[in-house]
């Protein structure tokens, strides 16, 4: 079925079948034990795939039982707070696919799966998008983002909206990540008082906690691997150009891309083939058809034998230092697979950018977040940067209660695109990150991938002096445009710990393989407990 048709089923199930709108009430009320087979907080794709194909369920039971945990453990209970707002649509939805199944139209993997996306990628539903600001509050976009279509076109469900730090976690020089104006606060799932990280923290928390099989974030420097790892799940930012950004509520073209947030690799790569591909209205994503793979063909248990990695050792110690030992047992387990481990002081050209990338966001921001409302958001009455600037200010208690809004107010007073400070800005990242970089560091040492830890474990959420999130490993892909994935690691005092593994541009395949070959051997992942507080034996 087309998505028109889709839509147009959808629109008479809701004049016909009024019944349902109350069935829709019920499900948050519906405890997950009504269906004793159906225990979604942990399964998989796969497993809710074959489910459905043997006919023990539905997606309309997945959906309901999804419904249910939202509301008993992220609306109350622990109050995770990761979902902005759901889709009122969701049990129609997947009462359509349900009904294509019976008639036997199974679209792909994704059939009937629940997904939540991030709350700054727009969808053309009874949903807002709004990137968790009150500027944007009643903006509902007048069509999907690309891979929201793609989504869509692939049998998923999408069941809501997650909350995120507020315009991406690009608004304050001391900002609270996890926080936004719409929103609130999400919280970490493992540890409650313990910082989700962001700026896709509601995707990260939500994966964790079991309120969707598989979630989407997005990534501008971190904000997909970061709260992965912080979450204790498996973040995957692609190649730029791999994944369309049309519809997404930009901080910076020539670094932003969407990408999965996930409980398992394998779920990872089942997204990645769902939303990959080129779209003619993203410029960027011109080679993803002729690059993009099935990437599920490449989780393979040996997928680190005879692999050739480079630990960047920088990134151990310091700020990391409670990370690092965890990280060491992960090395053997690299080597227990059969990879070849090469020890690197540092990454060639770090520390050569860190004043330009930022210099490139501000002036790419004021120009992206304009462009964006001028497509996606035609009827708002914020038109640009400085009406955001403005509407802030003038709701200043519920906007800035704990932090201002000062990278807005840089951006603002960038010049144009064809200036030569933001040329020469932006050159000089893409030489020190790429060239001599990224592709020095693989190309000299003949390297497969970099591994490093992903971050430090969580810190302690603090309104009054901001985000203390000790050091991470995603600058230099995220500037270079390269890909990177994080696959769970250990423990700390029961805060989760992530790994890294970066490789040069378009190389999806090869870092699947090597992060499932590590996942299947060290089974490092947990779910969370919703502790108040840290275990100092955990």
């Amino acid at each position: 079925m087309s998505r028109s048709g889709l839509l147009v089923l959808v629109t008479f199930l809701t004049a016909t079948a009024g019944a349902l709108t109350g069935e829709f009430a019920m499900a948050a009320s519906t405890s997950t034990t009504s269906n004793a087979a159906l225990n979604v907080s942990d399964a998989s794709v796969a497993t809710l795939q074959a489910a459905m194909q043997s006919g023990k369920t539905s997606s309309q039971a997945i959906v309901r039982a999804y419904l249910a945990r939202i509301k008993a453990l992220d609306k109350n209970g622990p109050r995770i707070n990761s979902v902005i707002e759901l889709n009122p649509d969701a049990l129609l939805i997947a009462r359509v696919l349900d009904a294509e199944r019976k008639a036997g139209k199974v679209r792909g993997p994704m059939h009937g799966i629940p997904v939540l996306i991030k709350d700054n990628i727009a969808t053309s539903d009874k949903m807002q998008t709004t990137a968790g600001s009150l500027a944007l509050v009643g903006s509902r976009p007048n069509r999907d983002a690309f891979i929201v279509a793609k989504l869509r076109d692939a049998g998923a469900v999408i069941i809501g909206k997650t909350n995120l730090s507020e315009w991406a976690n690009f608004r304050s020089t001391r900002s609270t990540s996890g926080w936004s104006s719409r929103g609130g606060l999400t919280r970490n799932p493992h540890v409650l008082d313990r910082n989700a990280s962001g700026s896709s923290s509601g995707s990260g928390a939500a994966a964790a906690a079991g309120f969707a099989t598989v979630t989407i974030g997005t990534e501008t420097d971190g904000s997909i691997v970061s709260p992965s790892s912080a979450n204790g799940i498996v973040g995957f930012k692609p190649t730029l150009g791999l994944v369309s950004r049309s519809g997404i509520i930009p901080i910076a073209a020539s670094q932003d891309t969407a990408g999965p947030m996930t409980r398992t690799v394998a779920d990872a790569a089942v997204l990645m083939n769902a939303i990959a591909g080129t779209d003619p209205k993203d410029g960027a994503t011109a080679e993803a058809n002729a690059r993009m793979r099935d990437y599920t063909k490449f989780l393979d248990r040996d997928g680190l034998k005879g692999k050739r990695i480079g630990v960047v050792r920088s990134q151990f110690g310091g700020r990391n230092d409670l990370a690092s030992s965890v990280v060491e047992k992960a090395l053997d387990v690299l080597r227990a697979q059969g990879a070849e481990l090469v020890d690197l002081a540092q990454l060639p050209g770090a520390g050569r950018y860190g004043t330009t990338e930022l210099e490139v966001l501000q002036f790419e921001f004021k120009v992206g977040v304009a462009s964006y409302l001028a497509e996606y958001a035609p009827d708002s009455p914020i038109k640009t940067l400085a009406d955001v600037m403005a509407f802030n200010e003038e709701n200043r208690d519920k906007v800035m209660p704990y932090f201002q809004q000062e990278l807005i107010v840089q951006s603002l007073a960038k010049g144009a695109l064809d200036s030569k400070e933001y040329r020469d800005a932006l050159a000089n990242n893409l030489k020190f990150s790429r060239e001599e970089g990224i592709d020095k560091a693989l190309k000299d040492n003949k390297l497969d991938a970099l591994v490093a830890p992903s971050g430090s474990p969580s810190w302690l959420t603090d309104f009054i002096r901001g985000d203390y999130s000790g050091g991470g490993f995603s600058q230099a892909a995220a500037v270079a445009g390269y890909p990177h994935i994080t696959v769970p690691a250990g423990f700390v005092a029961g805060l989760p710990v992530g790994i890294s593994f970066v490789g040069e541009a378009w190389s999806e395949s090869a870092l699947f393989a090597m992060a499932y070959a590590y996942e299947q051997a060290s089974k490092a992942r947990r779910m969370p407990k919703f502790a108040k507080t840290v275990n100092q034996k955990g």
